[in-house]
């Protein structure tokens, strides 16, 4: 399979899903939009994944990439009708894109935190094999607040009421990190920037410290979930 990948900035990499596609003889083109990269001819591949980055689905201005790149995603699903898997802002872009709306959350999200399957995802070709709870890494401001026609809900929690969605037949969004692998959250603390985000949102230097070790704590699980994912996503 060859798989287009959007990634939104430098740090926010596919993950352990470059892991998964190296393992099954596939092949990756990532696109990076921040950089001013091109989007090559969608029809060329086989599965998209969207990353997710600091932005907002609406900062156009800042971020011009974002306009074709919401047109590509909403041909990518509703015209090629291929599968798709976006991951934080890949969640949101696809929820915008496809008529939906996403906002400023009152509490950010932030940690290694619960999330809970709704009926629906018992039946999902991709998230049927996933356990009922799990724990991922969140770190979102923004949620969706609309959601688009054709849009299921597969995941909930306590801070955030769409955690996961299919849309149509072939398109999936989660709004957790769950590409993170050993090591993943460390790198991003150390931009700057980002360090400062998770201490405000957490509350002290110790709180991303503690989010930090329990990340890592995590990565098998999200290793071997992301790998029933990209599976199932392998065969539709």
């Amino acid at each position: 399979m060859r798989i287009l990948v959007f990634q939104h900035t430098k740090g926010e990499n596919p993950g352990a899903f470059l892991d998964h596609i190296a393992d099954h003889g596939d092949s990756a083109q990532i696109v990076h939009l921040y950089d001013g990269q091109d989007i090559p001819a969608l029809e060329r591949f086989d599965l998209l994944l969207v990353m997710g980055g600091p932005m907002d689905v609406w900062e156009t201005v800042s971020n011009p990439w974002l306009t074709p790149e919401k047109r590509a995603i909403e041909r990518w699903v509703r015209e090629l009708g291929r599968p798709y898997l976006g991951i934080c802002l890949g969640h949101q872009l696809l929820i915008d894109a496809l008529g939906g709306r996403c906002a400023p959350m009152e509490v950010p999200e932030i940690g290694v935190l619960p999330v809970e399957l709704t009926d629906s995802a018992h039946t999902d070709p991709v998230f049927s094999n996933l356990p009922h709870h799990f724990p991922v890494v969140q770190w979102h401001g923004v949620a969706a607040s609309d959601l688009p026609d054709g849009c299921e809900v597969l995941a909930h929690s306590s801070g955030c009421a769409v955690q996961a969605v299919r849309v149509l037949d072939k398109a999936w969004g989660v709004q957790f990190h769950h590409e993170v692998i050993q090591g993943t959250i460390e790198a991003w603390m150390g931009d700057p920037e980002n360090h400062q985000c998770a201490v405000e949102w957490l509350g002290t230097v110790e709180a991303v410290q503690h989010m930090i070790r329990q990340s890592n704590e995590i990565a098998a699980d999200q290793f071997r979930m992301t790998a029933e994912i990209y599976s199932a996503l392998r065969k539709l």
